[in-house]
C-alpha cells in the first residue's frame, strides 16, 4: 500500500485545489499515469502517479484544497501478486497504454499436491479497462460510466472515444417537453441590506492569490495614470502590408509589444521594482501580457522579449495565449514578468485605469481601435484611433518620465515605419 503525498509544485506554493480526479477508487493505474488535475495559485497542473496498482482511496473531493506534503491518493497492489504476474505475462491489460515486456512466463503458478503432483492455479484478475486516452476516462467519469462495462472497438479491444460517447448517449433520457423550473430556496436576509443572498462562493487558490496581489498593489503603490489618444491608422496599414496570401505576418499585438520593449529600454525606470529604499531596474525585459481565460485573468510573460524580433515576439505571444487557454502555463512564465501590456481593447472598451501587477511598477493599456473623426493637416478625416493609458508607480519616477515613455510608444503607433528604422 503506497500513499502519494501532494508534491512541491514549485515557486513556493504550499497548497493546491483538486479540480478533477482522473481516476476513481478501484481503478488500476500505471506509473506516470495522470491521476488528478490540481489548480495552484499559478496554473493548472496534471499530477502523474509515481506508483502502479489499484486506487484504494482518494484523499479529498473535487473542489477541496490539499496542502503540500499531505496525502493525495493511496494505491495498493492488484489482487496481491496478480498484478505483477500480469505484467510479467505481457498481457497488455495495462492502463494508459503502458506496455509490458514479453516474457516466457504464463502468469500461472503451480501448487503442489499431497501426492507430489501439481495443479495449475490461475490468479484471479480484475477486469481492467484498456484505455489509453485520459480524455476518454474523463468523459466516462463525468457521465458516471463504468469503463469496465464497455467492450472497446479499437485495436486489441482498446476503448476509444466513440465507445464512451455511444454509451453515454444511451444513458441520457429523452428531454421532457416542458423544462422544469427549480425555485431557489430563500436564505437568511443580510443584516445590512435586508436582501437574501443569491449565492456564496468560496474563492479558490487562484482567486485568493489574485485578490492578495491586487490588494497589495493598491495598499503599497502610490500609482498615477496618464493617457493619450493615438492615431493608429499607420500601424493598422503597416500590419496589413505585412500580410500575404501565404504569410499572415505578425499580429498587431506583436507590433505593439516591439514598441513597448523599445520604450522600456529608453526608460528603464518603468521596468523594475521597489526593494525597500532601493529602486531596481532590470537589464532586459520580460514582457507580461494580460490574457483572459476561463480561470480568470492571467499575465504570462515573454522572457527576454528585448532579444526577439517582431516575428519571434508574435510566435511567443501566440504560444503563451494558447497555453493560457489550455491551463498549461509554467509557474515561471506566470511569475517572471517585469512590465505588463494589457490589450483591453479586445473586450470592446476604450480605456481603463488598470491595477499594477505587483511587484512590477507599471502597466500599459491599449483600448479598442475604432474609426473616429480626426484632424489631419487641418482637414477633418476618419482615422483609426485608440487610447493608450499608462499606470505607474510614482515612487520610481515622476510624471515627465512616464509621459516620455507613453509619448514614445504613441509616436511609434503613429509613425511605425520610422520607429522600426530606429530600433
Amino acid at each position: 500500500m503506497n500513499t502519494f503525498l501532494l508534491p512541491d509544485l514549485g515557486e513556493g506554493l504550499t497548497e493546491a485545489e483538486i479540480v478533477r480526479w482522473l481516476v476513481a477508487v478501484g481503478d488500476v493505474v500505471a506509473v506516470d499515469a495522470p491521476i488528478a488535475e490540481v489548480e495552484t495559485a499559478k496554473s493548472l497542473v496534471e499530477v502523474p502517479s509515481p506508483y502502479a496498482g489499484v486506487v484504494t482511496e482518494l484523499h479529498g473531493a473535487e473542489g477541496t484544497t490539499v496542502a503540500v506534503g499531505k496525502p493525495l491518493i493511496t494505491i495498493g497492489s492488484v489482487a496481491g501478486e496478480a498484478y505483477r504476474e500480469e505484467e510479467k505475462a505481457g498481457s497488455g491489460n495495462v492502463l494508459i497504454g503502458y506496455g509490458t515486456p514479453e516474457s516466457a512466463g504464463s502468469g500461472r503458478r503451480r501448487k503442489p499436491r499431497a501426492n507430489g503432483q501439481s495443479t495449475v492455479v490461475v490468479a484471479e484478475r480484475p477486469r481492467v479497462p484498456l484505455v489509453i486516452s485520459p480524455l476518454v476516462r474523463r468523459i466516462a467519469k463525468d457521465a458516471g460510466l463504468d469503463l469496465r462495462t464497455l467492450e472497446g472497438s479499437g485495436a486489441g479491444g482498446l476503448i476509444v472515444r466513440r465507445d464512451v460517447e455511444a454509451a453515454v448517449a444511451a444513458l441520457i433520457p429523452s428531454a421532457p417537453e416542458t423544462p422544469s423550473v427549480v425555485e431557489a430556496s430563500a436564505s437568511s436576509a443580510d443584516s445590512r441590506t435586508g436582501l437574501p443572498e443569491l449565492r456564496r462562493t468560496t474563492m479558490n487558490g487562484f482567486r485568493k492569490t489574485v485578490a492578495a496581489t491586487l490588494s497589495r498593489s493598491r495598499s503599497e503603490i502610490p500609482e498615477a495614470t496618464t493617457w493619450v489618444d493615438v492615431d493608429a491608422t499607420p500601424l493598422v496599414e503597416l500590419r496589413a502590408s505585412m500580410r500575404t496570401a501565404t504569410d499572415p505576418g505578425p499580429g498587431l499585438l506583436a507590433l505593439m509589444a516591439r514598441f513597448v520593449v523599445a520604450g522600456l529600454r529608453k526608460h528603464p525606470e518603468l521596468n523594475g521594482f521597489v526593494d525597500g529604499d532601493d529602486l531596481v531596474q532590470y537589464d532586459g525585459v520580460n514582457l507580461g501580457l494580460a490574457a483572459q481565460t476561463d480561470r480568470g485573468l492571467l499575465v504570462p510573460a515573454v522572457p527576454n522579449a528585448h532579444t526577439l524580433t517582431t516575428r519571434e515576439l508574435d510566435g511567443e505571444i501566440r504560444r503563451l495565449t494558447a497555453a493560457a487557454r489550455d491551463g498549461k502555463l509554467t509557474a515561471h512564465e506566470l511569475a517572471c514578468g517585469t512590465f505588463t501590456l494589457n490589450n483591453y481593447g479586445s473586450f470592446g472598451v476604450d480605456g481603463s485605469a488598470a491595477i499594477i501587477n505587483h511587484p512590477q511598477v507599471a502597466i500599459l493599456g491599449v483600448g479598442r481601435i475604432i474609426d473616429r473623426p480626426w484632424v489631419v493637416d487641418g482637414e477633418l478625416a476618419i482615422r483609426k484611433l485608440t487610447q493608450l493609458s499608462l499606470v505607474f508607480d510614482h515612487r520610481v519616477c515622476d510624471g515627465g518620465t512616464a509621459a516620455a515613455f507613453l509619448r514614445f510608444v504613441a509616436d511609434a503607433f503613429e509613425n511605425p515605419t520610422s520607429a522600426f528604422a530606429d530600433l
